[in-house]
């Protein structure tokens, strides 16, 4: 069943940082079958309270290949790249 992993960055603590991060990511996510559906770009809340500020959305094949990847040692190396940078991220299974 697909999987879909949604972030949100907010508050980012060191630009350069998280442009190195930002480029690494995506080797990551292929390593284990996964990519970018929706990277960036704009967006329109039409209901609730919720102000997302960067979204994105990957897809994997499904829920356990994406947790695979998010415990991977090459998904790990990249994240301290991104300390002090607010992130939430949510894994939904669907189809």
């Amino acid at each position: 069943m697909t999987a879909l992993l949604i972030g949100n960055v907010g508050v980012i603590g060191d630009e350069q940082r998280m442009a190195e991060y930002r480029a690494k990511v995506l080797q990551t996510l292929e390593l284990y079958g996964g990519g970018f559906m929706i990277r960036g770009g704009r967006f329109e809340a039409l209901e609730g309270d919720w102000k997302p500020t960067h979204l994105s959305v990957m897809v994997f094949p499904t829920a356990d290949q994406a947790r695979r990847w998010y415990s991977s040692p090459e998904y790990r190396a990249i994240v301290p790249l991104r300390e002090g940078t607010h992130m939430d991220l949510i894994l939904v299974e669907g189809e």
